[in-house]
């Protein structure tokens, strides 16, 4: 590889690195207002996170086009391989993050619009504390190379789904006892879900990031063995 191919091929690493932030932005920013919508019913902030959803769209086809590209004419190394490939991975997963930040999103102009009164359960504010968390978590990993920080993600995402089977305990007493809440109740699940599924991506993308930096696989590995991997220690006989 020539000098000039070399700066070249850089100059489009750190493209693909910086897009695929900027893409992880947008989606932490709409799962806020999704849910920011969902709360207060600031039905103008479903709008931002549909145009939103568009640019998220855009910026995947982009980065996914140039990383086929980059590996195409480059052959690169395998640490370069590697940032390249779990980026790709990641790509799928931060897509869908936005997703279900979309579905949220129509799901409170529909509660709102029906003039459904009601409280959100405490616990759907708890799991989108913690997933939108995850996202900023797993983007600062990815950012700076740092596998330790990744593998907090794998491990928050077990209290993501205690909070979700929390919520889901809540709602269902919730309709058991007022048969007139079914309906919106069913929403405020269908929301919860939508939340578990993006702690569940995040989760995701924390392994592609350890990937990226030791070259070990994590999934299925369990947490602890997982966070032994992202210190660069052994993983043998540790449980998850």
């Amino acid at each position: 590889m020539s000098e000039h191919t070399n700066k070249q091929f850089s100059a489009e690493l750190e493209l693909t690195r910086s897009s695929f932030l900027q893409m992880g932005g947008l989606v932490e920013a709409m799962v806020q207002e999704a849910m920011e919508a969902l709360v207060t019913g600031e039905l103008g902030l479903v709008d931002k996170v549909r145009e939103r959803e568009r640019d998220v769209n855009r910026l995947e086809v982009e980065i996914d086009e140039r990383i086929g590209l980059l590996i195409a004419r480059n052959q690169p190394a395998a640490v370069d391989l590697r940032l390249l490939l779990s980026v790709s991975k990641m790509l799928t997963d931060m897509e869908r993050c936005g997703d279900e930040a979309e579905k949220i999103a129509k799901m409170a102009r529909r509660l709102h619009e029906a003039e459904s009164r009601y409280i959100p359960a405490v616990e759907l504010r708890h799991i989108s504390n913690h997933v939108v968390a995850m996202i900023r978590d797993v983007l600062d990993a990815f950012a700076r190379d740092d596998a330790v920080h990744a593998a907090t993600v794998v491990r928050n995402d077990k209290e993501v789904d205690k909070e979700w089977k929390a919520a889901l305990r809540h709602l269902i007493t919730y309709m058991m006892e007022d048969p007139r809440t079914i309906s919106r109740s069913i929403d405020l699940i269908f929301i919860a879900r939508s939340l578990e599924r993006i702690g569940d991506h995040a989760k995701n993308m924390a392994e592609r990031v350890i990937y990226m930096v030791h070259g070990d696989d994590v999934r299925h590995t369990g947490v602890k063995a997982t966070e032994r991997i992202a210190r660069g220690e052994s993983p043998d006989d540790i449980d998850a």
